[in-house]
């Protein structure tokens, strides 16, 4: 059981993991090779590339939880054809993506907190990842549709090939041929469409349980797919949402050197955030299938299991992120910047408080999913994502100033804890009352 839990988890993480090495790798390149500026201008794109993955995000985990039911249930075809239908709905709606990010190019970048030092530099960055919303979509879809078909292992494969890939052309575009922002862009899109062939070749093989159908549009299966993967999109999509929030209060309280300060607090806190999606989604599969199954005590372990590693990896990165919180600034600062280095230390170390129990909110929301609780999820995503985050944001500001800014990620994660620790004990408490009358009734019915 442990084996195979980590047989899912780790794959999963690393996955994960890679997904946000994309965009940080970006940053990294861009910083050295172009500059500050053109560095905060990733960040202030990024509430459209986190809405872009949400939608992925969305289907793959919906599509994912059915699929592993129906599997559970020896029902291959039924979850091909969730498979397929799913698929041709996020096509359809990247290309719509596409189209309105285009024909609206400068009117979002505006919004999202543009200025006239960035403007130049979100346009090129935010036009050519929206070219490749397709692909940055399909390639996280069939990632973890590749794990429901058994094969883990490939996806972790599949998502190093693409990081190397996105890594070897950040170098040849940013700093070889000089593209800047715009070659940053272009890297991450090719190293998604590197791994939808891959995929692609997987799911036409033989020996694939999940294979592609022929497509026959089903209201139904996206009806159900959306609930169960809404807790995870509004995980995801309040990512961009905090970051548009902080960016609008950083650039009102502090100015344009907050906003390279919070870039690199969320190049940090994606990897975080992203480890412990990829804890909770690589328990969801087992835990669907086993729930399926009315294995109690198997989906029961494999919750269990997720909240140890989170909690364990929880208080390993806090220290680490103490620690060397000078030194991963000064990969993204250049050491003449000596005042907005300290600056951002000290940020840094505050915020990263809110790494010691975020883990905990993202499984918990994961295991509601897993079990087609989505109330019970999208209640607790949407607390933490938007209404707690944005009122303990402003009334930390108000109350503390600048600290009050990167502390009320902590205060906001702290409450989201509470909330979810009282439904999760109450769930099992009432699980385990209803088991207990059951035998009772049985032990009457005998006598």
């Amino acid at each position: 059981m442990k084996k195979k839990f980590f047989n899912y988890v780790i794959p999963s993480v690393l996955a994960m993991w890679i997904y946000s090495i994309y965009t940080m790798v970006d940053g990294i390149f861009v910083a050295k090779g172009v500059g500050e500026s053109a560095l905060a201008s990733i960040n202030i794109s990024m509430p459209v590339v986190n809405s872009i993955f949400s939608l992925a995000i969305l289907f793959a985990v919906g599509s994912s939880t059915i699929a592993s039911i129906h599997l559970g249930n020896k029902e291959k075809n039924e979850a091909s054809q969730v498979f397929t239908n799913n698929m041709v709905t996020l096509i359809t709606i990247s290309i719509t993506i596409t189209t309105v990010i285009l024909f609206n190019l400068e009117q979002i970048s505006y919004f999202l907190g543009a200025t006239q030092k960035t403007i130049f530099y979100v346009k090129e960055y935010l036009g050519i990842i929206s070219l490749f919303s397709v692909f940055y979509m399909l390639s996280y879809y069939f990632e973890v549709l590749v794990k429901t078909d058994g094969y883990p292992r490939l996806a972790t494969i599949v998502v190093c090939i693409s990081a190397v890939t996105n890594i070897f052309l950040d170098y040849v575009f940013v700093i070889k041929l000089g593209y800047g922002v715009k070659g940053a862009a272009f890297a991450t899109g090719i190293s998604h469409v590197v791994a939808c062939i891959v995929y692609l070749w997987h799911f036409i093989k033989v020996d694939s349980k999940i294979k592609f159908t022929k497509y026959k549009f089903d209201l139904n299966i996206i009806k159900r797919t959306i609930p169960l993967g809404a807790s995870d999109f509004i995980t995801e999509f309040s990512l961009g949402f905090t970051v548009f929030m902080f960016n609008r209060i950083i650039l009102k309280n502090i100015g344009d050197a907050g906003i390279v300060t919070y870039t690199i607090i969320m190049y940090v806190n994606m990897i975080v955030l992203m480890t412990m999606g990829g804890i909770s989604q690589g328990m969801q599969p087992l835990v669907s299938y086993y729930y399926g199954r009315d294995d109690k005590k198997s989906y029961t372990f494999f919750i269990k299991s997720a909240v140890k590693v989170a909690v364990f990896i929880s208080l390993g990165v806090y220290v680490i992120t103490m620690i060397f919180a000078k030194q991963i600034n000064g990969i993204f600062i250049i050491a003449s910047e000596i005042e907005l280095l300290n600056y951002s230390v000290k940020a840094f170390r505050i915020y990263v408080t809110a790494y010691l129990i975020v883990g905990l909110n993202i499984v918990i929301i994961g295991f509601y999913t897993a079990i087609e609780k989505p109330l019970y999820s999208m209640i607790l995503s949407i607390g933490r994502g938007f209404v707690i985050i944005t009122l303990s944001l402003l009334l930390m500001t108000s109350l503390l100033g600048e600290n009050g800014i990167w502390i009320s990620s902590f205060v906001s994660e702290a409450i989201c804890l509470l909330i979810g620790s009282v439904i999760f004990i109450r769930f099992f408490f009432n699980d385990l009352f209803i088991e207990k009358n059951a035998k009772n009734a049985a032990i009457e019915h005998n006598k």
